[in-house]
C-alpha cells in the first residue's frame, strides 16, 4: 500500500504579521494532487494541524476544504493532534467521520486508536498515538508517558505503522531544529527515545519542521510543508510518498512542495538591494528578511524596500546588532559576579525597558538560593 505522510501544517499560522492562509491553500492543494496522481491509499497528518488551540474559522474551513476534497476522491485521512492542537477541537465529530474514512485520534484513546487496511500482502496496522502530557497518563516525562502508552498495547502480527508527534531522540542524539520550532527541551524531559518504537515498520512523526529520519528504525519526520521562519529560508520542503510491500520491505520517497512565496534573506547597503539587477535576480514577491549594512541612520527603510519588494517580513539593521552584542559582552565581563546586574542588563537588551521590582526579587532570591547551594557543596 502507499501512503502520504505529512504533519505540521500549522494552519491560520501568522508569521511578522503575514497571515499564511493563502500560502497554506497553495500548498494543501499541492498535496491533494499528489494523493491523486500517486493513487494513495491514505493520507496521514501527524498533529500540528492548527496553529493554536483555538484556530480562526477561516483556518478551520481551510483544513474543511482539504478534507472534503479527499473524502469525495475516496482517499481516507488519518489525522492526530499535535502539541499545538485542542485535543477535543481535534476530535469534535470524530466517530461520525469514520463513516467517510476520515480517522481523528485527538484525545488520546486508551487502548490506542487502530485502523485496518488490506492490501496484496495482507494486513496493515496503523496506530495513532496523538500528544498527550505526561500528566494526563500519570508519567513525569514525554518518554515515559510514551513507553507506558505502547506497553498498554497488544499489537498485531504483520505490518505496523505508528503516527505521532513528539521530540524524538537517537540515544540522546536530537533532531536538527530551527528558529520555527517553538517547543523549549529541557533536561530531557521531552525526549521520547527512538528505540520505543521498534515494533513498527514505518514511524510518521510529526513535531520537527525539518523532514529528517531519526534513529535505526524508518521513523521519519515529514517536516512541516511550508518554511514559517527565515532559519528554514532555502530548505526544501515535501510530503513524503511510503510505499508498504511485504514485511521489512518499504521505500520513502520526498516529494518536493512549491511555496506561493518563497523565505528569502538579502543582505546589503539599502540602494544596493533596491537595484534593478538585484530585484530582478529572484522573485520581488518572496517574504524578504533584508540585513543592511548601511553605517548612517536610514529614514523609513522597510517603506523603502516595500516598494519594490511587496511581502518584506524583517529587516534588521547589522550596526545596531554588532553594537548590542559588544555592549551586552563587555558589560558581562565587567560584571560577571553580580547576577542581579547581568539580569538587568540582559533583560534591557531583549525589551528596551527595565525589569520591574517583581522580577528584580525573584532573580535576588534565585540567586541567593544558588550561592547557598555553592556553599553547602
Amino acid at each position: 500500500m502507499k501512503f502520504l505522510h505529512t504533519g505540521d501544517l500549522h494552519i491560520g499560522k501568522i508569521v511578522n504579521d503575514f497571515s499564511m492562509l493563502e500560502d497554506q491553500r497553495h500548498i494543501l492543494e499541492q498535496i491533494y494532487q499528489f494523493a491523486l496522481r500517486e493513487q494513495v491509499d491514505a493520507v496521514i497528518v501527524a498533529g500540528d494541524v492548527y496553529d493554536r488551540a483555538i484556530p480562526p474559522a477561516e483556518a478551520v474551513l481551510l483544513f474543511n476544504d482539504f478534507l472534503t476534497k479527499l473524502e469525495q476522491a475516496k482517499i481516507p485521512v488519518l489525522m492526530i493532534s499535535g502539541n499545538h492542537d485542542s485535543p477535543e477541537r481535534v476530535s469534535f465529530a470524530a466517530r461520525i467521520l469514520e463513516n467517510q474514512h476520515i480517522y481523528i485520534s485527538g484525545i488520546c484513546d486508551r487502548p490506542l486508536k487502530r485502523v485496518y487496511f488490506q492490501d496484496e500482502y495482507g494486513e496493515v496496522t496503523f496506530v495513532l498515538l496523538p500528544f498527550v502530557k505526561p500528566a494526563v497518563v500519570g508519567a513525569k516525562t514525554n518518554g515515559e508517558a510514551v513507553e507506558r502508552l505502547l506497553g498498554e498495547e497488544k499489537l498485531e502480527e504483520g505490518r505496523k505503522v505508528l503516527i505521532t508527534h513528539y521530540f524524538v531522540t537517537d540515544a540522546g542524539k536530537t533532531p536538527e531544529l530551527c528558529e520555527g520550532e517553538t517547543t523549549v527541551h529541557v533536561g530531557g524531559l521531552d525526549n521520547v527515545e527512538a528505540s520505543l518504537f521498534s515494533d513498527f515498520d514505518y514511524v510518521a512523526l510529526g513535531h520537527i519542521h525539518k523532514p529528517q529520519k531519526i534513529g535505526q528504525g524508518d521513523n521519519y519526520y515529514a517536516g512541516a510543508p511550508l518554511a514559517y521562519s527565515f532559519s528554514e529560508a532555502g530548505q526544501e520542503k515535501s510530503v513524503n510518498l511510503v510505499e508498504l510491500k511485504e514485511k521489512g520491505r518499504l521505500s520513502v520517497t520526498r516529494l518536493p512542495l512549491s511555496p506561493l512565496h518563497q523565505m528569502r534573506r538579502i543582505r546589503g547597503r539599502l540602494e544596493e538591494l533596491m537595484a534593478v539587477q538585484v530585484v530582478e535576480a529572484a522573485d520581488a514577491g518572496d517574504y524578504i528578511r533584508a540585513e543592511l549594512t548601511n553605517e548612517e541612520e536610514l529614514i523609513d527603510p522597510i517603506g523603502t524596500l516595500r516598494t519594490v519588494y511587496p511581502n518584506v517580513m524583517q529587516i534588521v539593521m547589522l550596526k545596531n546588532e554588532k553594537r548590542e552584542t559588544s555592549s551586552y559582552t563587555s558589560r558581562c565581563i565587567e560584571r560577571k559576579k553580580d547576577v542581579c546586574l547581568l539580569f538587568q542588563e540582559f533583560y534591557h537588551m531583549l525589551r528596551g525597558e527595565e525589569p520591574d521590582a517583581q522580577r528584580m526579587e525573584l532573580i535576588q532570591e534565585v540567586a541567593r538560593e544558588a550561592q547557598h547551594e555553592e556553599m553547602r557543596s
